[in-house]
């Protein structure tokens, strides 16, 4: 029988972490043979996956938070090769927030998180294909403009590491006197939206911004985007979001969002808007948003909440 190979792609930041330093020597020690690469600065996950496709790997381990999971789902979706034909994909949350490993469920334990690999069949997942203009992006857990997109950007990193997903909490409640609503319109098969929005999330996954869930209802693998605008209320902005930051509560995003899912959307605005993309902004007048079905097939939990049936 063929031994097993992962390929670890490490983000740099993680480098030192004695748990997943144990975690990997336990797994080599029965049997697998699991080599790490490090990330340091922008194009190496690309690099570190082709050069793993290109000696046979089996499977890939993306070690970080929701940025280094995009980056490397990224560097597989564009291929040419059909998901059946790529590497396996699997996730050690290691950043700030982790919260696409928080919603589907995944262990926040390194030796456990390695061990979906070797225990759970991986099973195929959607991507978002955004397009602006002549470049297209990827995003593996969700899209978020507005206020979430400004938290997280301006969440200072000394204060991450210090705080962890708090940070993004202390930078929202900071904000919140300052929300400025962003008018779109956005259209898709049998949908219309046009206004003011203070937040926006375009999910495969759940939520975003160390927490946010402003997409709760959406899973990975149905083919579909869940939609989620929160508009401009008069007189309720401040107490609505600050509800949404502090307490999270379903309930007061369910008062007054739009919801829709849908295989594409089309976002179009007058001035240029900022998307974050599992980290990554991306600015732009225009955004079309696809689903694309099982694009990657990934080592998840049993009963992961974020595949459906």
């Amino acid at each position: 029988m063929q031994t097993a190979r992962w390929r670890l792609i490490l983000n740099g930041k993680a480098a030192g972490d004695d748990a997943l330093r144990a975690a990997v020597a336990h797994w080599r020690e029965r049997g697998i043979t699991l080599e790490v690469r490090v990330t340091w600065e922008a194009g190496d996950a690309e690099r570190h996956v082709s050069e793993a496709i290109a000696e046979g790997v089996d499977t890939l381990v993306a070690a970080g938070g929701d940025g280094t999971l995009s980056e490397v789902a990224t560097a597989l979706a564009h291929r040419e090769e059909t998901a059946d034909a790529l590497p396996t994909l699997a996730l050690v949350p290691m950043g700030t927030a982790n919260d696409f490993a928080a919603a589907a469920g995944i262990p926040p334990e390194p030796g456990d998180a390695l061990g979906l690999a070797a225990a759970e069949p991986a099973v195929p997942i959607d991507l978002l294909r955004i397009e602006t203009g002549d470049e297209v992006h990827w995003c593996a857990n969700l899209a978020s403009g507005g206020f979430g997109t400004e938290v997280t950007v301006e969440t200072d990193e000394g204060l991450k590491k210090v705080l962890g997903g708090l940070a993004y909490l202390v930078t929202g409640i900071a904000r919140l006197g300052r929300i400025e609503p962003i008018v779109a319109e956005l259209r898709g098969p049998d949908f219309a939206w046009g206004g003011e929005f203070i937040a926006l999330g375009i999910g495969n996954g759940r939520q975003a911004g160390g927490g946010q869930a402003l997409c709760p209802d959406a899973v990975a693998n149905d083919g579909q985007l869940d939609l989620t605008i929160v508009p401009t209320l008069n007189g309720e902005v401040g107490a609505t979001v600050g509800t949404l930051l502090t307490q999270g509560k379903r309930e007061a995003l369910e008062r007054i969002a739009t919801h829709a899912r849908l295989p594409w959307v089309e976002l179009s605005a007058a001035e240029p808007i900022t998307l974050n993309l599992d980290g990554e902004p991306v600015r732009s007048r225009h955004f079309r948003i696809t689903c694309v079905p099982g694009r990657l097939r990934m080592h998840l939990p049993p009963d992961c909440p974020l595949l459906h049936g």
